[in-house]
């Protein structure tokens, strides 16, 4: 099976926070870039996989700084590896400041993804081919994050 570079499904999107996104202290809301982020990571998986995609799991979400109305708010999304129906996707959001130029990181998450087949049905993923130093290093960690997810899933079972 041919892989496929996290750099040939990278997708980059921008908005604009407008006063609808924010909450009533003119913050952006945790809900509407999470969204955002989504997007993105979907559309990343959806060029690696080249099959429609669906979120499987939100496996993390951090968010570090608030934007505001006026902010330009730029996600980045890359695939960082996939397994045999999975694929792992890192997003992260920067927030820029337009009259003062100023950016920031606000948030940084990673998602976990599934491509279906024509009759809906979860499909194997393309695999990653990573090549430079740190699309190795996030390829490594993806499995370590893999491990560490079926240990809390089976602790949660062991539970019920």
């Amino acid at each position: 099976m041919r892989q496929k570079t996290p750099a040939e499904s990278e997708t980059v999107k921008t908005e604009v926070v407008c006063p609808n996104d924010t909450n009533p202290m003119g913050i952006l809301k945790g809900g509407r870039l999470v969204e955002w982020m989504d997007i993105a990571a979907a559309v990343c998986a959806q060029v690696h996989a080249e099959k429609i995609c669906v979120t499987a799991a939100i496996n993390s979400v951090a968010f570090y700084e608030a934007a505001g109305p006026g902010d330009v708010v730029t996600i980045s999304a890359r695939i960082t590896r996939s397994f045999n129906t999975s694929m792992e996707i890192f997003v992260f959001a920067l927030a820029k400041n337009i009259l003062t130029g100023k950016s920031d990181l606000i948030s940084e998450a990673y998602f976990t993804f599934v491509a279906l087949d024509n009759g809906g049905k979860i499909t194997k993923a393309i695999p990653v081919k990573p090549v430079t130093v740190s699309e190795k290093q996030y390829y490594e960690e993806a499995m370590n994050r893999k491990r560490k997810a079926a240990v809390i899933k089976n602790t949660v079972r062991e539970l019920e």
